[in-house]
């Protein structure tokens, strides 16, 4: 693989991890520690709001808005992070105006910093890929666009009457997307297909690798005994947990040896505690919170007996890599690129999103299936972020040959 060691590449994500938020896009972090050994220097300019302190912890803040306020600058290796903090608040003036505020705080750091770049990679559609495009008319550097957005999300920004997303895509030399399913909604638009590539997204396997499944549980002071099911997401209407609660119920009819943890946070904690205290089983479904040590998530995932996401729509979630790579079966819904993964039932099995009858049904079968975790594990190597970025900088070679 030719390497770029004169060059110097500039990332662009809506967030990026910081000692306040060491899980905050740990998979852009993921790539990008797979991609600095090709670059002289890597630049990161994470777009955040600005949140003065003042206002951390009213309630309608995003927990990730307060850890943000405190998010420094700083660097690792040849990466330097630098947070571009931008005026918005959760109105609708703001939304529509954050494209701009965003590139203003970016290309003020890059003037402030004398940042010299020779390739652009932006995570997201908006506001990411959009101040990738003004900085393009600004420097005369081409940026590839990686879209991240689950399905739902991509349809909504295709059909938006606003041009914001489209002058992205337009612009970006490539445009990268987590899953083959959703090209095609690209060539309905004004896209040329050439410069339209499907990369999966990835995981790090020094992280995450099979672990001896009763120390971990011992480390996060769960039963040794009985079978475990996790679920690592977001709370939010589109990562199915409401499902999942039902469909959990749904098994603990047919055995009572199976306890689940869903670890996350979103704005559907208070929904989903309720739901679960009206449960019958309620002893037997836990939320064990979001904003744990990203050392955890590993030890979780090594702890469970199976993972499950019932997501009623999805991109190309990291967690699903990352559970493979510590060999254990994936349970999740026919939704995104999900499908193009979980490609044989020694993988894992796939459902309907909303169908909690089906879900419960394919709990009972993994939880009475012997799997191979070495199979697994072994099937997830290819998915590890050195193999991902090994493709990302054949993208990079030709961007730049053709610029």
């Amino acid at each position: 693989m030719k390497s770029m060691e004169k060059s110097n590449l500039l990332i662009i994500s809506d967030r990026y991890p910081h000692a306040y938020d060491p899980k905050s896009s740990s998979f852009v972090k993921g790539q990008v520690d797979a991609l600095k050994k090709y670059f002289r220097n890597v630049y990161v300019l994470s777009l955040i709001p600005y949140v003065p302190k003042f206002l951390c912890n009213q309630n309608f803040m995003h927990p990730r808005w307060n850890r943000d306020a405190y998010a420094q600058d700083y660097q690792y290796d040849n990466v330097k992070v630098y947070f571009a903090k931008y005026n918005n608040l959760p109105l609708h003036f703001f939304y529509s105006r954050k494209g701009a505020a965003a590139f203003n705080s970016a290309n003020k750091i890059i003037e402030e910093n004398k940042l010299q770049f020779d390739l652009m990679h932006a995570h997201f559609t908006y506001p990411s890929g959009f101040v990738a495009a003004k900085l393009k008319e600004v420097y005369n550097k081409p940026f590839i666009l990686t879209v991240h957005e689950d399905h739902n999300w991509l349809l909504e920004e295709i059909s938006s009457k606003d041009n914001k997303f489209k002058y992205a895509w337009l612009n970006a030399n490539k445009v990268i997307r987590v899953n083959k399913a959703d090209l095609e909604e690209f060539a309905k638009l004004d896209i040329n297909e050439s410069k339209l590539i499907a990369l999966p997204n990835g995981f790090s396997p020094s992280l995450f690798r099979p672990k001896d499944m009763t120390l971990a549980r011992k480390e996060l002071g769960l039963p040794i005994n009985g079978k475990i099911l996790v679920n690592i997401a977001n709370l939010e209407e589109y990562k199915g947990q409401k499902y999942l609660i039902e469909a959990i119920n749904l098994v603990l009819a047919k055995r009572n040896d199976a306890i689940l943890y869903i670890v996350g946070e979103g704005s559907l904690f208070k929904e989903l505690q309720l739901l679960i205290e009206n449960s019958l089983c309620k002893e037997d479904i836990v939320l064990a919170g979001g904003n744990r040590p990203a050392e955890e998530i590993p030890l979780w995932m090594n702890a469970c007996d199976v993972f499950i996401l019932p997501s009623l729509s999805e991109g190309n979630p990291t967690v699903m890599f990352e559970a493979l790579g510590c060999g254990k079966p994936f349970i999740g819904t026919n939704v995104g690129g999900i499908p193009e993964i979980i490609i044989n039932d020694k993988l894992g099995i796939l459902v309907e999103p909303k169908d909690a009858n089906g879900l419960a049904e394919a709990i009972l079968k993994a939880s009475n299936t012997k799997w191979d975790a070495e199979y697994i594990q072994d099937y997830a190597g290819r998915f590890t972020w050195e193999k991902i970025a090994e493709k990302i900088v054949e993208v990079y070679n030709e961007v730049l040959s053709e610029y």
